[in-house]
């Protein structure tokens, strides 16, 4: 064979490689609403940055008539390349190759990637469309899935991890994108589940449709599993660009700082107002975000689950900040197990990546009740407290309005190594509300009071005006100062820039024992 004949065979593999399962199974895919494997990778990626690994692998079944059906790449394709100019690695499903399925080959693909991703300190982004392990392979495939899983454990905290959810995901598939630090899913056409609806018919008799089961919207509002919903590839695709502009490339380094043109002592005058005159009163606490953060953008995560809590990121003069904020338009800004759990996941990852975390406070307690109780609010509001004082990142709360209770303690107090704290003048931080904690303390002169309603309202304006108010943790030192709203901004960028090299490490230790 001649030099000729041997470039031509090379050109011949390629061209077999980057056709995949054929131009029929990709223009099904189209009509289904999805893009292409390598579609997916261009329009994700800085163009012409893609450099693709193990191109030419395929499997080694020979059993069930798998060794006269071999395609090039083994329906994944992975490598590398840019986004924003910055290395990342990143592995494609090719559902057009037997269904995308997992293979002891294409395992190993992945791992050769997650392997030199770590190594090079780069994030690892996976976009999923798979029917699953290939059958065919028996353990094998299983065997490449566990490989997986433990380079997601070993890797978390170390580099950032995505996983984009871009078609079926199914039995222990999904184990490695829920080890991953975010979950993307694309509506109607992407879900997850263990156990699809035909075995869950067999064995509860319940019926249900794959996407009522595993789908984006199931995942995103209810379970908890997915942290953001798409509407279709390419704004799925996007959103990963987004993801990734805000957080650095590995834990060694600091998030990416963009040119600020927003004045860092701009000044709000509606902040001054947004706390109604009544502190049962609900307002929106992304009101207060949006006018705070520069430019006014929120990059919300997990934006349709446990509204009662919101966390995301933003920047300040151009740093990259994880906000969690209390949100008293929903179940007036109580503390449940879904919140406590959201804002905990959140909390560690931005302590992971050295991403400062900004509190913005507005908490009156837990959520009471039997199905909070038995559901183990105590051991889940736990997370959330463990994450918060387990954190070394710069961390600056804003206390808004209520901080009552352990809820106060929990939404990083100055008691559990907050860096700065501030409050407005509508602060109200006490064990509990006036009412009820006139309701213990004057029980006996409550109850013996000809005039009991009048007696009671009185106290309550009593202690209102004595505790529920931000001046006697001032005099504590709990707050470091009480601040005017409208003067937010520029005092929390005063913060982060003194805090810029904060140092601060946990006691020698293998690891903690959150309470999961």
């Amino acid at each position: 064979m001649d030099i000729e004949q041997k470039v031509a065979e090379l050109s011949k593999r390629n061209h077999l490689a980057e056709d995949g399962g054929g131009a029929k199974r990709r223009e099904r895919q189209h009509k289904e609403g999805k893009m292409s494997a390598r579609e997916r990778i261009e329009f994700l990626l800085d163009e012409g940055t893609f450099e693709e690994t193990d191109k030419l692998v395929t499997h080694r079944c020979n059993d069930f008539g798998m060794a006269e059906q071999k395609i090039y790449g083994d329906g994944f394709v992975t490598g590398y390349g840019r986004v924003e100019g910055r290395l990342v690695y990143v592995f494609a499903q090719d559902f057009t190759v037997f269904g995308g399925s997992l293979s002891e080959a294409n395992a190993g693909k992945i791992v050769k990637i997650m392997d030199l991703a770590a190594k090079m300190g780069a994030p690892v982004i996976g976009l999923n469309d798979s029917g699953g392990a290939r059958i065919q392979e028996g353990v094998m495939s299983l065997a490449g899935y566990a490989d997986i899983f433990l380079r997601n454990t070993l890797y978390s905290g170390v580099v950032p991890q995505i996983s984009a959810i871009m078609g079926p995901c199914a039995g222990g598939a999904v184990y490695s994108p829920a080890i991953t630090d975010f979950v993307l899913m694309v509506d109607k056409t992407s879900y997850m589940f263990i156990t699809g609806p035909d075995v869950i018919k067999t064995v509860t008799l319940e019926e249900v449709t794959k996407d009522q089961l595993g789908g984006a919207m199931t995942h995103n509002e209810t379970s908890g599993v997915a942290h953001f919903l798409a509407h279709d590839d390419a704004e799925c695709l996007s959103m990963v660009r987004e993801l990734l502009s805000f957080v650095p490339s590995n834990n060694l380094e600091d998030p990416p700082r963009k040119a600020c043109t927003d004045p860092i002592d701009r000044a709000d005058s509606a902040l001054d107002k947004m706390v109604p005159a009544q502190s049962n009163q609900p307002y929106d606490i992304k009101d207060v975000i949006h006018a705070v953060v520069d430019d006014g953008y929120f990059f919300e995560v997990h934006e349709h689950y446990a509204k009662n809590i919101v966390i995301g990121f933003a920047r300040l003069d151009g740093r990259s900040v994880g906000i969690v904020a209390n949100q008293p338009a929903v179940l007036a800004g109580t503390l449940d197990i879904n919140a406590s759990v959201k804002g905990a996941r959140f909390v560690r990852f931005c302590d992971c990546f050295n991403i400062p975390l900004v509190t913005f406070e507005d908490v009156p307690g837990f959520l009471p009740g039997t199905a909070q109780e038995y559901g183990g609010i105590i051991k889940h509001g736990a997370k959330l407290l463990y994450a918060f004082a387990e954190a070394t990142v710069p961390k600056v709360t804003v206390i808004t309005r209520k901080a009552y209770g352990g809820a106060y303690c929990v939404m990083a107090s100055k008691h559990i190594r907050t860096d700065v704290n501030y409050a407005w003048p509508t602060a109200e931080i006490a064990v509990m509300g006036p009412e009820g904690a006139v309701d213990i303390v004057y029980k006996h002169e409550l109850d013996t009071a000809a005039n009991r309603e009048q007696m009671r309202q009185q106290k309550i304006e009593e202690f209102r005006d004595r505790f529920a108010n931000p001046y006697v943790v001032a005099d504590r030192g709990f707050v470091d100062a009480v601040i005017q709203p409208r003067e937010t901004r520029k005092k929390l960028i005063q913060a982060l820039a003194m805090l810029e090299t904060k140092r601060d490490k946990n006691p020698p230790k293998k690891h903690g024992n959150i309470p999961l």
